[in-house]
């Protein structure tokens, strides 16, 4: 017998193939949610074919959650100081953006399809990632560091789940996989390509609301693993500052509680379904404040986590 073929992925298009594809709708699964982007724009094609090669191409016949589209306005904005829009299913949840944050558009407009409009899942602002079959939740507001961490993480042998959203499934309590492209801003994007010279990036969009942000490719072995849930062990809350000695402090489950609803986008769309399924999550985990100043030594804390708990 041999074995199953490979699904196609966005990696085996041709430039001019995927220019093409994308210009029409190019179709994709990342992790629990399959997606069509459209754009003609030459920078979005670059900046999945930089990020996304990994990723499965879908049927023509497969269910679309979410349907998107990046393009430049009509009228003067298509070619004086030109912009464009984020457009998902016809509908513009954003004002229009300088056509050199095209790519970082679409992946925002994602972040925000998710967050408006998965509520089968409860969807909390963190980063998420496992090893050993358990997984560690590192809830964040900007400038805490979770994507910086997040992203150190996966280079030294954690699997990505998600760098933005944590998707918890009310049923069965698991995190469900959404391995996209870990979203980096200002001096993360060096400190990163420093820790791990082989990483690669989309192009950097300079003057965003964000300040500098590129998108780092996600690591193919957590990307072909986008079908397995994993059962949550450690809510992390972490702050980065410089130059202060590593603290790991034991957090009071109820704080942690409060803490992570503040968190989670839909938290009251859904309500009491909410409010269980975290109390749930809460009580699966070893709950902790962690401030860091240094990826290495925060990495030799997690593994060791890792170890002593299994």
């Amino acid at each position: 017998m041999h074995p199953p073929a490979r699904p196609a992925t966005i990696g085996d298009l041709s430039p001019a193939a995927l220019r093409n594809t994308l210009s029409i709708g190019l179709r994709f699964r990342v992790g629990a949610f399959n997606i069509t982007a459209r754009s003609s724009l030459p920078s979005v094609a670059e900046g999945i074919a930089a990020v996304y090669p990994d990723y499965p191409i879908l049927e023509h016949d497969a269910f679309i959650d979410f349907a998107v589209r990046v393009a430049t306005p009509l009228g003067a904005r298509a070619v004086v100081r030109p912009q464009v829009n984020f457009q998902f299913d016809g509908y513009q949840p954003f004002k229009p953006l300088p056509q050199a944050q095209a790519f970082p558009l679409l992946e925002w407009g994602l972040n925000w399809c998710a967050a408006n409009h998965a509520h089968q899942y409860v969807i909390s602002h963190a980063a998420v990632v496992e090893k050993a079959g358990r997984a560690l939740i590192l809830p964040g507001t900007p400038g805490s560091g979770k994507s910086t961490l997040c992203a150190a993480l996966i280079q030294r042998g954690w699997r990505l789940l998600s760098d933005e959203l944590t998707l918890t499934d009310p049923e069965s309590g698991m995190i469900i996989p959404l391995p996209r492209p870990v979203s980096l801003k200002n001096q993360s994007i060096d400190v990163i390509r420093s820790f791990a010279p082989e990483t690669v990036f989309s192009a950097a969009a300079y003057d965003t609301l964000k300040g500098t942000v590129a998108h780092l490719r996600a690591p193919h072995a957590s990307i072909v693993r986008d079908n397995e849930p994993v059962l949550p062990a450690w809510l992390v809350f972490p702050k980065y500052q410089t130059g202060v000695t590593l603290q790991l402090t034991p957090l009071n489950r109820g704080q942690a509680l409060m803490r992570l609803a503040d968190n989670t986008f839909n938290y009251s769309v859904l309500g009491l379904t909410a409010f269980r399924t975290l109390s749930d999550l809460v009580r699966r985990c070893d709950c902790y404040d962690f401030t860091y100043s240094e990826l290495d030594d925060a990495i030799q804390t997690f593994d060791t986590l890792a170890e002593t708990q299994r």
